[in-house]
């Protein structure tokens, strides 16, 4: 399954299931499991008052919370992608995804080692 996530655009290729917020985003996970490849959008909006809704990096914070209390795990594939157009934002959640990623991909091995 290939998951995009972006409160306005459309994507060029082709996803299985589009999301426009944090909320849809957890929710799908809750109801599906992590897809093996998600494109990440940085900022998804505000609200009505002007204030900014939960942004594509509280999503990775969040994946990875759950994939450490083991009750959504990363699939051995995953790949992801950030197309979002904020610079820092997009480095924001490539740093903490494969810090991660590069951490469990070494735990794993270790174990394995034994």
């Amino acid at each position: 399954m290939k998951m995009y996530l972006d409160d306005i655009r459309t994507p060029k290729y082709k996803f299985d299931v589009i999301v426009r917020s944090f909320y849809e985003a957890t929710s799908y996970v809750e109801e599906n499991g992590i897809p093996e490849y998600i494109s990440f959008d940085h900022d998804l909006g505000c609200d009505k008052e002007g204030i900014e809704l939960e942004s594509g990096f509280d999503f990775v914070k969040w994946l990875v919370d759950m994939d450490i209390e083991n009750k959504y795990n990363f699939p051995n594939d995953f790949d992801f992608n950030v197309h979002s157009a904020n610079p820092i934002g997009k480095e924001n959640i490539e740093s903490l995804l494969n810090s991660y990623l590069n951490f469990k991909n070494k735990k794993i091995k270790v174990y394995n080692k034994y």
